[in-house]
């Protein structure tokens, strides 16, 4: 136990010892201090007392006075604690007071020689003792592994991460209020799943005891929100928590949320338009403007999104024809471009990694990339122009996939023949590819309108309108690699940056 902790606990026990309550059930507040600082003037007129709560994040003392600065829901205001003000007994506990301790005051509001707005306490309590320091507070919290690993320290510490799950929670509102509004309704779909599906991905596993059958956390939401597109419902859409067992980076986190949606009737050309519309409304919303910073870039969504093909942007940066190419053949592209392909990978996955590789970093402003390799996009319906390829397109924002589309593919013999030949090559030992699941294709078999589909991954949008460089920032709680034992235990009991609050 670090020496701050024991001194924390050792005062706690003093304290509980006189009597004084540090865990009460609840304290009745009257005011925020966004309201006090809203309505200053006419709370100084009434001379009203006004009841805050919140977290102690700094602590001055000077003999008869002392000042604090008190945070709740993110806003900050200043305490003034003096002696003749309160009773006498009430002051001396006071000076007991630590930095993160959770307290409850009334007082009068005022504004200091420096014109801060001001509460001057005539009465106060503990709420919660705090154990531990907080991070300097100057300064915040900068050591990401702390950052990430201990969350709430900081929020506490740095209002811009604070700021990011803010805007994270307006955004996924924003695109309900959107959808809603064009007529869409919400439907969950499970999470646990006996048959994984709708992605290339490896899925994490479990046991189900009461069925005793293994179960899936679901790698996508597709193929249940197909099965309601078969139902009758025709403009659904879900938020879900997707989990595929890969690695991880600034891109990607095994567990990440997507917005599925689909309709009945349009192909992907209304889900083009669909997108362009949602993020001029996001742009608008979050930012009230529709050019945006994001990586030393001005994206510019007032304008209709570029949009290029998969195949011609891949001829055109090889500097040949890729069409007919063998893997073999393609694999030696690759290798020109220093690009590493896996054992036994097929061609239309050496296609995409030459276009994520070569073409995906340089498209900066909104972008639809379209008409992918038919191999690689088995839900997709056949383009009614090429049967090569298939009606799909990525939407592409600052050099970063963040969605995928299709025009659906509702014919049930073709459906069946390319998961036939996912299953095989799955059987065959490809980790990623998607098992039989013969009770969508029995779905399938009743009839599916033509429809257009969209999926779009809500941390990287979030991640480009908070511009943000990891995916770990947009996330409250990212996953991350165990602690060796001794590092953890360092952890759990270091006060990160070498506060000591004051004591009494």
């Amino acid at each position: 136990m670090s020496s701050e902790k024991q001194i924390r606990m050792e005062r706690r026990e003093l304290l509980l010892q006189r009597g004084v309550e540090l865990y009460p059930y609840y304290f009745k507040t009257n005011s925020s201090i966004r309201e006090i600082k809203q309505n200053f003037n006419e709370l100084e007129q009434s001379d009203e007392e006004v009841s805050l709560a919140g977290r102690v994040i700094s602590l001055r003392g000077h003999g008869k006075t002392m000042f604090l600065d008190l945070m709740n829901d993110h806003e900050k205001i200043q305490l003034y604690f003096k002696s003749e003000q309160m009773d006498e007994d009430c002051f001396k506990l006071a000076k007991k007071i630590d930095i993160g301790d959770f307290i409850g005051v009334s007082g009068k509001v005022m504004k200091t020689k420096t014109g801060e707005v001001t509460l001057r306490v005539l009465k106060w309590m503990f709420l919660s003792k705090s154990l531990m320091s907080l991070p300097e507070k100057f300064h915040g919290l900068k050591d990401p592994e702390i950052r990430y690993r201990q969350r709430y320290l900081d929020f506490i510490a740095n209002p811009s991460s604070t700021q990011k799950m803010i805007i994270r929670s307006k955004i996924i509102k924003e695109i309900r209020n959107f959808l809603d509004e064009r007529g869409f309704i919400e439907i969950e779909t499970p999470i646990l799943q006996p048959i994984y599906g709708g992605a290339f991905a490896e899925p994490f596993s479990t046991h189900y005891n009461s069925l005793d059958r293994e179960f899936f956390l679901r790698v996508s939401n597709e193929l249940y929100l197909k099965r309601l597109l078969i139902g009758g419902f025709n403009q659904i859409y879900e938020f879900a928590k997707d989990f595929r067992n890969e690695g991880m980076d600034k891109d990607h986190n095994p567990e990440f949320t997507q917005v599925e949606v689909y309709q009945a009737y349009v192909d992907y050309y209304a889900m083009m338009e669909l997108t362009e519309q949602m993020f001029r409304q996001l742009a608008l919303k979050i930012h009230q403007s529709l050019q945006i910073n994001y990586a030393g870039h001005i994206l510019d969504f007032s304008q209709s999104w570029n949009r290029i093909s998969f195949i011609d942007e891949i001829n055109r940066v090889v500097g040949e024809s890729v069409k007919g190419k063998t893997s073999n053949q393609l694999e030696k592209i690759a290798e020109k471009f220093n690009i590493d392909c896996p054992d036994d990978i097929s061609g239309g996955k050496i296609l995409d990694l030459l276009f994520s590789n070569l073409i995906q970093p340089d498209l900066i402003q909104p972008t639809f990339v379209m008409d992918h390799p038919l191999e690689i996009s088995p839900l997709a319906k056949v383009h009614r122009h090429n049967p090569d390829l298939v009606e799909r397109f990525e939407p592409i924002i600052g050099g970063m996939e963040v969605g995928n589309a299709f025009s659906e593919l509702n014919d049930p013999v073709e459906q069946r023949r390319r998961l036939e030949y996912q299953n095989k090559l799955r059987l065959e030992g490809g980790k990623e590819n998607q098992p039989l699941d013969e009770d969508f294709l029995q779905a399938m078999s009743y009839g599916m309108p033509p429809a257009g589909g969209l999926g779009l991954g809500v941390d990287r949008i979030v991640m480009i309108f908070t511009d943000s460089d990891n995916i770990k920032e947009v996330l409250a709680f990212p996953h991350l690699k165990t602690l060796p034992k001794q590092d953890e235990e360092l952890m759990s009991d270091s006060n990160p940056d070498n506060n000591s609050p004051v004591s009494g």
